[in-house]
Order: structure tokens, then sequence, then C-alpha cells
């Protein structure tokens, strides 16, 4: 993953190259052009620098001067602030309360979803995979009725689903027939400058694999 910088960075993010949490932070420094730093970590292995700024040694980890963030919904909101252009949440509160509010049932149902999809238990990966399939296709409408996930805009929000369905085909999970409208948004996406930009080689090999 290349993330070009136009002059000196001053920013650094400690990222996974296949965590999700990681992928969409660093979607968004993609959507918004930043200068920085990406320095690829295992959250098995942690760099000794990041274990002292880290207390809770989780990735991504965002350091900006002297402010270290280390929870990816709060880096995101972070750099949609300090880079308000282009703005990826909406200007009105209640706009900008609705799309956390959807960040937050995303990280809360799709996202565990998709985690426990990778459970050393079968019954419990199955499960979940099976949950995730339904969920998505249950919400098909709602991707179909806007360009993007109920707006008309691309969004914190946009960047939150895409490393979820850009991983589907290494979880074993197929969307049916009747989920068209999500593989119509997915495609939108994924065809963005700036997600592609924000692809590690692991993670064009995750899914390369997948569908080989």
């Amino acid at each position: 993953m290349a993330v070009v910088a136009h002059k000196r960075s001053v920013m650094t993010m400690y990222s996974s190259p296949v965590c999700a949490l990681s992928h969409r932070a660093r979607f968004v420094l993609c959507e918004k052009n930043i200068a920085v730093e990406i320095i690829s970590a295992d959250v098995h292995c942690l760099p000794e620098d990041l274990v002292d700024l880290n207390p809770y040694g989780t990735l991504p980890t965002l350091v900006d001067r002297d402010l270290v963030l280390y929870e990816s919904r709060v880096i995101m909101e972070y750099l949609d602030d300090r880079f308000p252009h282009p703005p990826l949440l909406p200007i009105d509160p209640v706009s900008r309360a609705q799309s956390r509010q959807l960040m937050y049932r995303i990280d809360n149902d799709w996202y565990t979803l998709m985690k426990d999809s990778e459970s050393r238990s079968e019954r419990k990966a199955t499960q979940a995979r099976d949950q995730l399939r339904e969920a998505l296709t249950l919400a098909a409408p709602i991707f179909g009725a806007k360009p993007f996930f109920m707006s008309d805009d691309f969004s914190l929000v946009d960047c939150t689903i895409a490393p979820v369905l850009w991983r589907l085909p290494s979880l074993g999970i197929e969307l049916p027939r009747q989920a068209k409208p999500v593989m119509e948004y997915a495609k939108r996406l994924f065809e963005r400058e700036s997600f592609q930009a924000s692809l590690t080689e692991e993670e064009r090999e995750l899914r390369e694999m997948a569908t080989a």
C-alpha cells in the first residue's frame, strides 16, 4: 500500500496489513490524500516504540506530533476534523450523530460477526458467517436506495463498511442473488482510487486467493 506524501510527513500510523480496523483508517487517509508514514506492524509482535505509545497494544495507532490515538473510529473522526476537505461526515449535528450511530451499529453487528467468522470453533465460525450473510442480504434494499450507504455522499460510514465487504470471499461468504445491490455498492467503493491505494499487498492477495 502506498500513501504518497507530497511534503514531509509529521504523522505516523502503525497499521496491520490485514486487519479491517487498520484498513478503514488507511481508506480515510487515502481518501483525503494525507501525508503520512505507514508502519506495518503485527499485533502479536509490536514494535517497542508502539508499546510505549499505546498501553492497549492495538492497531491502528496514529501519532500526530504529541497526540497518540489508538481506536480506529476515533482516528477516522480525528482525521476528518483535522483535514476537513473533502468532508466525510455531514455538517449538521443531527446527521453527524446519525452517521456515528450507524458506525457504532456496524462495528457491533457486522464487525463482530466478521471476527467470529474466523473463530477456531467451526460451529461458531459457521454460525457467524451465516448471520453476516443474512444481515447483509436483508440490508440490500438500503444499499440500493442511494449511491452510498443511506447517503448521496461518500462518508466515513462507507469507509467503515468497505473492509467488511472486501473480506467476504476470504471468509467463505458468498452473497445470494437478492443481495445484488450490496455487490453493486461494493463494486463502486472498490473502484475508488482511494480504496485501491489503501490496500496492502496482503489484502490484495487475500481476495485474489479467495476468488481464484
